[in-house]
């Protein structure tokens, strides 16, 4: 049986000849249970009543000019867990694998291995039974010289000539980052998730950089989204200033990031522009609750948490007494809070206008679930569309401009006063806006950083 079977080093080049890949250098792991394969554009599709995925692969390392377009029949889709124990949803394809002589059909993940050292990972699972390992061995069946991979690679279709964009985020499955990681592919641009918590920097006056797990530089994009949670404002900020040191294009820069998550300081910014907000207090004392009550128009008011995001940390405080006890409450615990105007005529009811460059690309109204006053739709509230008003448009592009943010989700809310601003959110979600507008929001944000290149 030994002599039946294909003796590997660590490394080796091998080939899928049904995906069209005449060659491409594999890291032979039988510490590793699947395979996978480096790709970009992955999407499915229906092909003579079966489910296939189409992808694209750059199949030389640091090479992006070069691409292969690929498709496989869809075997699976399922959650693997990397090295590094970042966990993805990836799909699985099965292709025949071709080492030396010798030939069998395997499965493989689809996944972008830019920041790996190899295209192709070999897992046990499409050796077993079939090949010995030597670790201590490298390309034993072989190695193709610089000028043999250009005549291999001499037919193989050259890559757009688009912008390298990096989305800095922290979940590639939220509807929101995969929209526009698709929005920023179909535009013909090298897009790329940049998971925050997985890049560190190099603080240096003649050459700062960011790393990226596995050592890799990024030094080399053109533009990046920054879409950073609450949670995580200081190092992703921390992350962006860095980019900007690096005179890389952002679409929302660090200072209007961190302005736009202090509540305080961003509601002083709108007040200083003209722009409405209904009456608010702070105070540091519980000494002051009586009067802070009183300077908001007396009950019903909310309290908010100034660190609160997606409706939490907002309390509808509906009598006075109920009042003073929420904001002893929070006061107890040494939290910042906000007290504010209840407007009741709104009628659980806002405004999300989304604001992209100095313009309103889609709008919706929110409206809250039975018995709930907050609207947010991450609460179970629901969307609808509406046509804004020219005041309430005006409002919302004055605000974005106040915060110096290019991309913006601005709520506000209607009032017998007229509209007043809510919130300005330097992260605003798609999911719900596209849903029910049907607007390529995530397109629009791409458009804004191809404006900024002049393309």
């Amino acid at each position: 049986m030994l002599q039946n079977k294909v003796i590997l080093g660590s490394e080796e080049w091998c080939a899928f000849p049904e995906l069209g890949i005449p060659t491409i250098k594999a890291r032979v792991d039988s510490g590793a249970k699947t395979s996978a394969m480096h790709a970009l554009n992955i999407a499915p599709f229906i092909k003579n009543d079966a489910n296939w995925v189409k992808f694209d692969i750059n199949p030389i390392q640091n090479n992006i000019k070069t691409v292969i377009h690929c498709e496989a029949p869809l075997v699976d889709k399922r959650i693997v867990k990397s090295s590094s124990g970042f966990r993805e949803h990836r799909y699985v394809i099965q292709t025949s694998l071709k080492i030396g002589d010798t030939k069998w059909p395997i499965e493989m993940t689809l996944t972008n291995r830019d920041s790996m050292g190899f295209r192709m990972l070999l897992g046990r699972e499409a050796m077993s039974g079939r090949v010995l390992v030597d670790p201590e061995q490298k390309y034993l069946l072989g190695q193709p010289t610089a000028e043999s991979l250009k005549e291999l690679y001499q037919n193989s279709e050259k890559a757009k000539t688009g912008l390298r964009i990096g989305l800095l985020a922290s979940n590639p499955e939220l509807y929101s980052n995969k929209r526009i990681m698709e929005a920023g592919e179909m535009r013909g641009h090298e897009m790329h998730f940049l998971n925050i918590k997985e890049c560190y920097m190099k603080l240096d006056a003649k050459k700062p950089e960011i790393h990226y797990r596995g050592g890799t530089i990024l030094n080399e994009f053109d533009a990046i989204i920054p879409r950073i949670r609450p949670s995580i404002t200081f190092y992703g900020c921390a992350l962006t200033r860095q980019f900007e040191a690096l005179k890389v294009f952002v679409l929302n820069s660090s200072t209007a990031i961190t302005q736009s998550r202090d509540k305080l300081y961003s509601l002083q910014l709108l007040l200083n522009s003209g722009i409405d907000i209904p009456t608010t207090g702070f105070a540091n004392s519980p000494l002051d609750t009586d009067n802070l009550i009183k300077m908001v128009g007396g009950s019903p008011l909310i309290v908010k948490l100034l660190e609160g995001t997606q409706g939490k940390g907002v309390v509808l405080a509906e009598t006075k007494k109920a009042a003073e006890s929420v904001i002893n409450a929070f006061k107890s615990l040494n939290a910042n809070i906000l007290v504010q105007e209840f407007i009741k005529e709104a009628n659980g009811k806002d405004i999300r206008c989304f604001v992209i460059d100095g313009k309103v690309v889609a709008a919706i109204q929110r409206e809250a679930m039975p018995g709930e006053f907050r609207a947010n739709i991450h609460l179970g509230g629901t969307a609808s569309v509406i046509k804004v008003t020219a005041e309430e448009k005006k409002i919302a592009i004055k605000a974005a401009k106040a915060m110096d943010l290019k991309v913006a989700g601005v709520d506000i809310i209607r009032s017998s006063k007229g509209p007043l601003l809510l919130e300005v959110n330097s992260s605003p979600g798609l999911e719900g806006i596209e849903g029910a507008t049907n607007k390529d929001v995530a397109g629009e944000m791409i458009r804004a950083i191809e404006k900024n290149f002049k393309l």
